[in-house]
């Protein structure tokens, strides 16, 4: 949570906003948010925290580990239009990766604004794969 909220002006300037959430209540969250990072806490978050308290965003997304009452470490990324796009779910011991969600997000808005495919590890300004046979075929042909 504290990567992205480090990063959030990255997701901004791409049109992106970032929301945190976890099964701790907003008492917990306050907690945390007023707990310096030295020792501990989140200290100042930019995004905001949704107390899913009631674990029913978890359940739905199927993250809840309902054994023990926690979430893993998902992350989903959710286009302008409400679908859901992308759905990374990381055990608890890993986190998630600040760059490959910056990544993923630009590559669904390129493929949405120009229709063509963004192949694995594309970065904006890298090619694409043409939707059409022979198009596709100078990609490959390289």
């Amino acid at each position: 949570i504290i990567a992205f909220s480090d990063a959030v002006e990255e997701f901004r300037k791409i049109n992106c906003e970032v929301i945190g959430a976890s099964v701790d209540s907003h008492f917990c969250h306050l907690a945390w948010i007023n707990t310096p990072r030295k020792q501990g806490g989140l200290g100042h978050m930019k995004v905001p925290l949704v107390a899913d308290s009631l674990r029913s965003i978890s359940q739905d997304y199927g993250v809840l580990k309902e054994d023990e009452g926690i979430a893993y470490r998902g992350l989903f990324i959710i286009d302008d239009k409400g679908i859901l796009r992308q759905i990374t779910i990381n055990d608890l011991p890993v986190g998630r990766s600040i760059d490959e969600t910056l990544r993923l997000v630009q590559a669904f808005q390129f493929t949405d604004k120009h229709g063509e495919v963004c192949p694995a590890g594309w970065k904006p300004g890298k090619d694409t794969i043409k939707p059409d046979v022979q198009q596709s075929k100078d990609y490959f042909s390289k």
